[in-house]
């Protein structure tokens, strides 16, 4: 018997039945161990030696794949194709040496770049050993990643409260974010003119030519600088007559695009599906790992984390037979075209991403997948055909025209262009991030050196120079690849951490820097600026790629970057809160405090008059407030924007004729429909909250009309004749009939829902019972196991997600959600709410050491509704229960145990047993 590892238990079941009987496949559900969540897990001191710490999570698995190994002849560590796929084969195996499973099998690594059985069966013909370059590269990375949060993290919560974290990665692109919004904010707009004449050829046909040039010297876009020029230049071409001077038409081809590499396959999915780019990779990754064709499971598309943009040769054949088959030979290149990558090191799973049969066209498939899978399973395959396909040949015109005014000679210039062969372009033409008019698309009239032209009209346009537009999820993954900063594998998860943390916000597909996040940027500039410089960060990823290229220690990358790094950190220890807050009001200055409308002092209290305003920093990140704090107690959120800050008239409600408008409350932004002078003494003006999806620049006065309407009565329930009305609430849109309410899903309109769908909506409601299952209390999403306290989970309560196990509850924090929090995140809450003393668990776990009677029988705290952490009921039993040794059980619930503790705990009884009389 073979024993092979992979990641996913449906990679597992797919290469099981390619593999037969003589194999057996299991899955380690990704990384088996990371470093523990905590100091001291990398140590500088000791040639940055790590702990690793085995995922509660997979501790069970990795049991299972040591009963597998007993009765195994080989161990075949089949992960993926990458350097994070090498990590987790040599976690595996360094496990099972620490679990002495293995005795004299044979140790064989293999990668495959797509799931198909032809893909697996040949690379297990063809295995290798682990590499262990590819290995030092990964724990360098993890290394430094660790070291920089574990470091900076701290010290950015001392100097800054509010703040959140900062990563090695992270914090340059959000970077690159809060540079663009300072350009935009010290943007000055440039006035220019532009003059375009409609002329009419002497067959009847009309173009727009442009002015270029008068009197002999050529015209720019932005020489043309005041209403003046403008119309001196109007007055000369409105008495001009026009000759074409020179017909000049050129040929030129366009080449086709290379296929996908992860970057390109993010911002094209972003640009033409509207894909974030970790959705993109959630999807491909199911396609990567298969879908049921005709019986049989068949990954659909190459591995998708990859720099490379060559392809297979079987690839390339079948795809210009495929070209061949529908769109005939003239589309078929004479040679096949083969790419070159530009990245500094590809990734090691070095084949572009493809879809693993190119005769499995996009209407075959659609059927046997979700809409979003058939989408970008789409675009994979038309971008990988196109690659192939023979270039676009085209033909660019360029007219110049003399139009003479008396003494005057000005020259005007049209410019268009012919498809005289579509090539690729029948198939597939990529996106542009930004788009504008493109003049030289147009296609221009037959027309000959020394014809006569007639004018018919002419535009002169003012035009105000616009700053540089803000970052697009797809832009900002081109720009991190240009620098170098990142590789495929992190692009996805930057941004992510970036929305996570509050950092930046996606608003109308552009990311916009928030405050937060700006001023963690303004505090890292300020006294770390070297290690958030977009140079630096780029030669630090290509020494670590040197590394997995054996060509340097990575022992020697991390002392490099330590050296220099923990000396920048104890140069600011000794700084007060109140000087780096000092600086940074100085660095944020113009973004702070912009000019006033009337020329004041822009540090001047609006409120008292006297006092100046200053940066200062609160329990929830830094604000403004005045100088004569307390007696002056004027705050305000550091953007002074009149989005932000100002009431904004959307116009008039047609049924009052009272304004309507978006205000700025102590709570965030709100619709108000009047003033409170035009209400009955007692009565308080309408309002609406403006949904969470949306930024009150979004509001117009149609949308807040409706939003004003809310909630609204949809009909009587044809049962009980009680109205069910929708409206939108703190957990978004809703209908309710009495007392049952039940969210809107997806597609529903809070606007427009209909009567049916709402009943149906309350009867499902019911019909699952308050909690929202059918059966029993809602038992959350599972983690792992806690080591003391079992089974861990996530549940949505009343007053926000926590995480909970053996009845002991914990409030999940700000900065983490329940899609992103992990077991060790979890435990670590569950403990410190134990050791606080807020919670007793419901039972400990079984344990050498016989938990107290009393200590098991001990009732827990009761919860609060739909699961708020618990509270103690009086706090003369916590101050009692505070004062008692804890049981063993609760001991172990502060402190998880790490296997190398555990291993020395079992070797030495008298050590674990005042192991947990110190504890307690």
């Amino acid at each position: 018997m073979n024993l092979v590892i992979v990641e996913s238990p449906a990679k597992a079941k797919t290469i099981n039945k390619y593999l037969g009987p003589s194999y057996e496949v299991l899955a380690s559900f990704g990384h088996v161990r990371d470093l523990p969540a905590k100091n001291g897990s990398v140590d500088p001191e000791a040639n940055f030696q790590m702990i690793w710490e085995v995922d509660p999570k997979a501790a069970s698995r990795l049991n299972d794949i040591a009963k597998a190994l007993k009765g195994a002849d080989k161990l075949i560590l089949a992960t993926d194709p990458d350097r994070e796929g090498e990590a987790i084969s040599w976690h595996v195996l360094e496990v099972m040496k620490e679990k002495r499973a293995l005795t004299d099998q044979k140790i064989e690594r293999v990668v495959f770049n797509a799931i198909t059985k032809q893909s697996v069966t040949d690379a297990m013909k063809h295995p290798r050993e682990i590499d262990g370059a590819l290995v030092d590269a990964y724990m360098a990375r993890r290394a430094l990643d660790y070291l920089v949060g574990f470091t900076l993290s701290p010290v950015l919560w001392r100097k800054l409260p509010g703040a959140r974290s900062a990563g090695r990665v992270q914090s340059v692109a959000l970077r690159l974010v809060c540079d663009r919004e300072l350009e935009i904010e010290k943007f000055v707009p440039r006035e220019y003119w532009s003059l375009v004449a409609t002329l009419v050829t002497p067959r009847g046909d009309t173009f727009e030519a442009r002015l270029v040039g008068a009197d002999g010297k050529k015209i720019q876009r932005l020489d043309i600088g005041s209403g003046a020029e403008a119309e001196d230049f109007k007055k000369a071409i409105e008495a001009a007559s026009f000759t074409v001077s020179s017909v000049e038409a050129k040929p030129a081809r366009r080449n086709p695009q290379a296929p996908f590499t992860t970057s390109t396959l993010q911002q094209e999915a972003s640009r033409k599906l509207g894909f974030a780019p970790a959705h993109t990779m959630r999807i491909a990754q199911r396609l990567y790992e298969g879908v049921d064709i005709g019986g049989e499971t068949v990954g659909l598309i190459t591995y998708m984390r990859t720099d490379g943009v060559q392809i297979a040769n079987e690839a390339i054949v079948q795809a210009r037979k495929v070209i061949g088959e529908d769109y005939g030979n003239a589309y078929v290149p004479e040679a096949p075209r083969q790419y070159q990558t530009k990245a500094k090191n590809a990734q090691e799973a070095h084949e572009a991403i493809r879809p693993t049969d190119l005769s499995r066209r996009p209407p075959d498939v659609s059927h046997r997948l979700d809409s979003d899978q058939a989408r970008l399973y789409e675009l994979i395959w038309t971008r990988t055909v196109a690659s192939q396909m023979e270039s676009a040949e085209l033909e660019r015109t360029t007219v110049d025209i003399a139009a003479k005014a008396g003494s005057r000679l000005l020259e005007l210039r049209a410019t268009g262009q012919v498809i005289k062969f579509d090539g690729f372009l029948a198939l597939y033409q990529e996106g542009r991030d930004d788009d504008g008019e493109d003049e030289d698309s147009r296609r221009l009239p037959a027309m000959s050196q020394g014809d006569a032209l007639k004018r018919r009209d002419l535009a002169v346009t003012q035009h105000f120079t616009e700053p540089p537009p803000r970052f697009s999820e797809a832009s900002l993954v081109k720009r991190m690849e240009e620098l170098g900063i990142g590789r495929p594998s992190t692009y996805a998860s930057i941004l992510q951490v970036l929305k996570d943390r509050g950092y930046v916000r996606l608003e109308k597909k552009r990311l916009h820097g928030e405050d937060k996040g700006r001023v963690v940027v303004a505090f890292l500039e300020s006294f770390f600026r070297r290690y958030v410089e977009y140079d630096f960060t780029a030669d630090l990823e290509e020494q670590l790629d040197r590394v997995s290229n054996n060509e340097i220690s990575w022992q020697q990358v991390l002392k490099d970057f330590w050296r220099d790094f923990i000396g920048a950190v104890d140069d600011i220890k000794d700084l007060r809160v109140a000087q780096v807050l000092d600086v940074l009001d100085d660095m944020l200055g113009p973004h702070i405090y912009p000019p006033r409308a009337d020329g004041g002092d822009v540090r001047q209290c609006p409120t008292c008059g006297t006092g100046k305003l200053h940066l200062k920093a609160g329990k929830f990140g830094a604000f403004v407030g005045c100088s004569n704090y307390p007696e002056c107690r004027y705050t305000r959120p550091l953007a002074a924007d009149s989005e932000a800050s100002a009431d904004r008239i959307l116009g008039k409600d047609p049924d009052t004729d009272l304004d309507v408008v978006v205000k700025a409350g102590r709570f965030g932004p709100y619709i108000q429909l009047g003033e409170q002078k035009d209400y009955a003494e007692g009565e308080k003006p309408r309002r609406a909250g403006i949904p969470k999806n949306m930024s009150p620049g979004d509001i117009e006065l149609e949308l807040a009309l409706k939003l004003l309407s809310l909630p609204r009565e949809i009909g009587k329930h044809p049962e009980t004749g009680e109205p069910i009305t929708a409206g939108i609430g703190r957990f978004g849109p809703f209908v309710r009939h009495e007392k049952t309410y039940a969210s809107l899903e997806a597609g529903d309109e809070v606007f427009d829902i209909g009567l049916n769908r709402a009943v149906t909506l309350i009867a499902e409601k019911v019909a699952k019972g308050p909690s929202g299952r059918r059966f029993g209390a809602d038992p959350g999403k599972p983690l792992g196991d806690h080591p003391t306290l079992g089974g861990v989970a996530v549940k949505n309560g009343r007053y926000g997600a926590y995480v909970t196990a053996g009845g002991v509850n914990a409030t999940i924090p700000s900065d983490k959600t329940p899609d992103t929090i992990t077991l060790p995140e979890a435990i670590a809450l569950i403990d410190e709410r134990v050791a606080k003393g807020g919670a007793k668990p419901k039972r400990a776990a079984k344990t050498g050491a016989k938990a107290s009677t009393k200590s098991a029988k001990a009732k827990p705290a009761k919860e609060k509704a739909d699961g708020e952490a618990a509270k103690p009921a009086k706090k003369a039993a916590a101050k009692k229960s505070a004062a008692k040794p804890k049981s063993d059980a609760a001991s172990k619930a502060r402190a998880p145990v790490t296997a190398k503790t555990s291993a020395a705990k079992a070797a030495n009884p008298a050590a674990k047993k005042s192991a947990g009389k110190a504890s307690g």
